[in-house]
């Protein structure tokens, strides 16, 4: 299963315990207080220095501290600029188990040079797990880092992850992006399309911190593992810098992000089961559904109304295919909620749709999404 990579209230609490001084016969060790962090590196990859990373980066990354009414939590993130804002994951500072998401009540900001201050929350994004913090400047020798682009990520290029793994501040680990353009599960019922898969190690109490390429700058924010134990099995998730920086600028604006929304769920057509169909095509996004009342049924769009078994997978047919947004292909699985992800509400798009083995150009304006109806 995935499982966002937040630190709970334990570990929280332990991470508190390890700074205070001890006496009698600890067995813990203790630094002293101007010691160099730790650093962790758990694999390598061959030409990328990530000491050079870890050093330029390091400045940079902070570790969060969240209070909620029920217990407490604790993450990472990192300096955007000199103002005092701080870029971390939405989950890390928002808490849903009352029912509705509600922002912690305080959150604590830990710097590498050892200063704690309060922050506010500046606003959150749900639908990208995104959140924006701000503290006060004052006295604070802040270190912004660069973002990347995630335009151009290579599969196999090296990256670095920084971050408080189960408390462990500034802990470095080291792996290659392992795919890109995955799909995973935001704090709502819809996809974080674009996300970056790597095996660079995270764990629980790295959520928020920075996905980093071998010139420090930053590709995403670690959000979730895949995982059957509990901690790190090799497959991590990013959310993307093209997708943070979308969030902050109407995080920036009003404290909150909207999304465009088509309503649809569709499956990805290959040739073999467009063959099997009879349809004149070898690509697109097969309409499954269509949500009542929402912008593709207002334009016109069918769903499917048949169900068909087919080479080990399920499909809804008899629906709509849906071939290019604006004259772009859909291809793959997600090319259309990527595409549609990419407006704002209320722009229009022209879909090339297969509707009875014609195709036809419909104009579609695009609502609000909404985060309780399935994905479209």
């Amino acid at each position: 299963m995935r499982r966002r990579a937040a630190l709970a209230a334990l570990l929280l609490c332990l991470a508190l315990l390890a700074g205070c001084g001890s006496g009698g016969n600890s067995s813990g060790t203790q630094a002293p207080a101007d010691a160099k962090p730790r650093v962790i590196v758990e694999t390598a990859a061959s030409g990328f220095d990530a000491a050079r990373v870890y050093r330029e980066a390091l400045p940079g990354v902070v570790t969060i501290r969240s209070i909620f009414a029920g217990g407490a939590a604790e993450g990472s993130g990192f300096v955007l600029n000199t103002e005092g804002n701080i870029v971390t994951n939405a989950h890390v500072v928002t808490d849903e188990s009352s029912g509705r998401r509600v922002p912690a009540r305080e959150v604590f900001v830990e710097f590498p040079d050892r200063n704690v201050v309060p922050a506010e929350i500046v606003g959150f994004d749900p639908f990208a797990d995104v959140a924006l913090l701000k503290v006060r400047p004052d006295s604070l020798k802040l270190h912004p880092l660069q973002l990347g682009s995630d335009s151009d990520i290579i599969v196999g290029e090296p990256v670095a992850a920084i971050g408080s793994p189960f408390g462990e501040q500034s802990s470095l680990s080291v792996g290659v992006v392992s795919a890109a353009n995955r799909s995973v599960k935001s704090l709502t019922e819809f996809q974080i399309e674009g996300a970056i898969q790597t095996d660079a190690s995270i764990n629980p109490g790295n959520s928020g911190g920075p996905l980093l390429d071998g010139g420090a700058r930053v590709l995403g924010i670690n959000q979730q593992i895949e995982t059957n134990s509990g901690a790190n099995d090799g497959v991590g998730f990013a959310v993307p810098i093209s997708a943070i920086k979308r969030s902050i600028a109407q995080l920036e604006a009003d404290g909150s992000a909207e999304y465009a929304y088509i309503g649809v769920s569709s499956q990805a057509l290959y040739p073999q089961l467009a063959e099997k169909l009879g349809l004149d095509t070898t690509f697109g996004g097969l309409l499954a559904t269509v949500v009542p009342g929402g912008p593709a049924e207002k334009a016109g769009l069918e769903g499917g109304n048949e169900k068909l078994d087919f080479q080990a997978g399920e499909y809804r047919t008899g629906g709509d295919v849906i071939l290019q947004v604006d004259g772009h292909d859909v291809v793959q699985p997600d090319d259309l909620a990527r595409f549609v992800a990419a407006k704002r509400p209320g722009e229009k798009v022209t879909l090339t749709v297969l509707h009875e083995g014609r195709k036809e150009q419909v104009e579609v304006t695009l609502g609000k999404r909404p985060d309780t109806v399935s994905p479209g």
